[in-house]
């Protein structure tokens, strides 16, 4: 989730409990920018409606950086887990490769959810801060298909990168053709 969808506040109730959680020069901060914003709006000045490019491509970035690294933790964690189980488990208890790849995928999941925060804390250490947008601006179909887009591509990106421990593990079915067409060929 975005900064901005983390604190949405649709009723007072969400706004006290936000505001409860903030520490004094928080507090301060936020009523300077609400103050800043209640200028800005009561002097006329326009508010763009639309994104520029680079309100765009900065909304594409921090969607995107996020995703690579749950996408790379996501695929390296199941393929390690998965091949972990299939070589021990799945040999012990007879389970099939899917099986295996299932239950590496869960593990995976599982560390997925407990990894979360170290991966959006790295991310804010990049440096790559959410553009600062309107709540018109936020909420137009166009920003939702730059964060939607900006994430798939994250995901696709950090999934492949992620994949490389197979790079390192051989294929069982490619292993043993050869060792079958020699022994045929023994007979």
């Amino acid at each position: 989730l975005t900064q901005v969808e983390e604190i949405r506040i649709e009723n007072d109730d969400r706004a006290r409990s936000l505001v409860a959680t903030l520490n004094a020069d928080e507090r301060r901060r936020l009523q300077t920018a609400l103050n800043e914003l209640d200028q800005r709006v009561l002097s006329e000045d326009p508010v763009d409606k639309e994104l520029s490019r680079a309100q765009s491509r900065q909304l594409f970035l921090v969607n995107s950086i996020p995703f690579i690294g749950f996408g790379f933790l996501d695929n390296f964690i199941m393929i390690l887990a998965g091949e972990y189980i299939d070589r021990t488990l799945g040999a012990w208890l007879t389970l099939s490769t899917m099986a295996a790849a299932a239950l590496g995928n869960t593990i995976s999941d599982v560390a997925g959810v407990g990894l979360t925060h170290y991966v959006a804390f790295v991310v804010s250490k990049c440096g790559i801060k959410h553009p600062v947008l309107n709540s018109e601006q936020l909420e137009s179909s166009f920003a939702r298909i730059v964060i939607n887009v900006g994430r798939a591509v994250g995901l696709v990106i950090g999934c492949l990168i992620g994949m490389f421990p197979l790079l390192f593990f051989g294929s069982s079915d490619a292993d043993r053709m050869p060792k079958e067409s020699s022994s045929k060929s023994d007979s």
